[in-house]
């Protein structure tokens, strides 16, 4: 097989304006890709999530390494006219902008997308925000937690007798950043064939009503709110997590053939002929009385006793692992899902690795989160000229 020489991304530049997870994620996913990536800080404070911590690597926090990897990190205060005009030769230069601006401010600075397709017709702008440029709510903030409570997305996780439950990361922002880095793609593809930019707007709601597709589409089909089902599955049964009599083992029995193998394994063969269960359709109907009995099986042997069988019998399942077991793993080191990397002062940093494996390319090599300000020279040198005089006089008045 040909192998390119460049990533899939290289060539596209991308400004990212945004802050906290979501647009940052992005931009992640894009860098990952082979993007040149700029990130766009306040002077002095920067991202907020680099003081989200403990823990911290060095002055950058666990947060904000998750989601700025592979990018360039300049400041630039956009608030003084300077910063503003210096912002915009950078968008002039560029392929894309990722910004979360609130609506109203973008507009009062100039930076509405309307104003920077002006100033760059080809430029491809993703807006994001919680609720979308328009509709009663377009100009509230958003937040990961409040839009778990919003969307549904609460009210079907938890158990089934206890309180909502949110996700155990901030699971709409990263949904909203791969939406993002998706619409991205489509719109640079379609640049290539219209010669024009677009502007994206994309909202955390409704990126996590998107993804919760066969549940919401549910509740769409019936007009019946789903209940929450806990560790179990509202449309597929038995698929949920299991005590055995020394842990936790889900079974994901997801067919019917599956569900024959699995009471062979279990040496039930009088539930494989059951009439009440021989579907999936009947498995969910009669819920109730075939979870129990799987339960008793369940608690009958060790996990370990039940994998060997399972795994026999082809029957998908899975042991509950924490973080020290998924990376203490063979399958984890094969895949890369920890990368070791540089930070700014040369220290070695283990991240968590990109998920692309692409045959045919060049992967680009990951670079560390940049320190708050640590490209600000380079950038505007390489890409608007400025000379070192120049640099010190926006340095002194703030402005970068």
């Amino acid at each position: 097989m040909t192998t390119d020489p460049h990533p899939p991304l290289h060539g596209i530049r991308v400004l990212d304006a945004s802050r906290v997870l979501a647009g940052p994620f992005c931009g992640q996913v894009l860098g990952d890709l082979g993007a040149e990536v700029i990130k766009v800080e306040r002077p002095g404070a920067g991202d907020e999530t680099r003081s989200w911590g403990p823990p911290f690597e060095g002055d950058l926090s666990a947060y904000y390494l998750s989601c700025n990897r592979n990018k360039r990190g300049i400041t630039l205060d956009l608030a003084q006219p300077e910063g503003l005009n210096i912002f915009h030769d950078l968008v002039r230069r560029s392929d894309v902008l990722v910004e979360n601006f609130k609506a109203s401010s973008a507009e009062k600075l100039g930076l509405s997308p309307e104003k920077l397709l002006e100033i760059n017709p080809r430029l491809v702008i993703c807006s994001i925000s919680g609720f979308g440029r328009t509709g009663p709510w377009s100009d509230l903030p958003g937040y990961d937690f409040a839009i778990q409570a919003l969307s549904g997305l609460m009210s079907i996780t938890g158990p089934a007798d206890g309180p909502p439950c949110k996700v155990g990361v901030a699971v709409t922002d990263v949904l909203t950043g791969l939406y993002a880095a998706i619409a991205i793609l489509a719109c640079l593809r379609a640049r290539e064939q219209s010669g024009h930019g677009y502007a994206i707007d994309l909202a955390l709601l409704d990126s996590a009503v998107a993804a919760q597709v066969n549940v919401a589409q549910a509740y769409l089909t019936s007009g019946q709110v789903p209940p929450r089902q806990g560790n179990a599955h509202l449309q597929i049964v038995p698929y949920q997590l299991f005590a055995t009599s020394d842990g936790w083992l889900v079974l994901a029995v997801g067919n019917d053939g599956q569900w024959q193998r699995f009471c062979r394994a279990a040496g039930r063969d009088d539930l494989a002929g059951d009439a009440r269960f021989t579907t999936n359709t009947l498995r969910v109907q009669n819920r109730d009385q075939l979870v129990p009995v799987v339960e008793e099986l369940m608690k009958s042997q060790t996990s370990r006793d039940w994998q060997g069988k399972l795994l026999a019998a082809e029957v998908p399942h899975a042991p509950v692992w924490d973080y020290a077991d998924l990376f203490g793993h063979p399958q984890a080191a094969a895949r890369g899902l920890r990368v070791s990397v540089r930070d700014p002062q040369g220290k070695t940093v283990d991240l968590v690795g990109s998920p692309f494996h692409i045959s045919g390319i060049k992967p680009p090599r990951t670079s560390s989160p940049a320190g708050l300000g640590q490209d600000t020279d380079q950038v505007l040198r390489e890409l608007l000229g400025l000379d070192p005089t120049r640099l010190r006089a926006l340095r002194k008045n703030g402005v970068v």
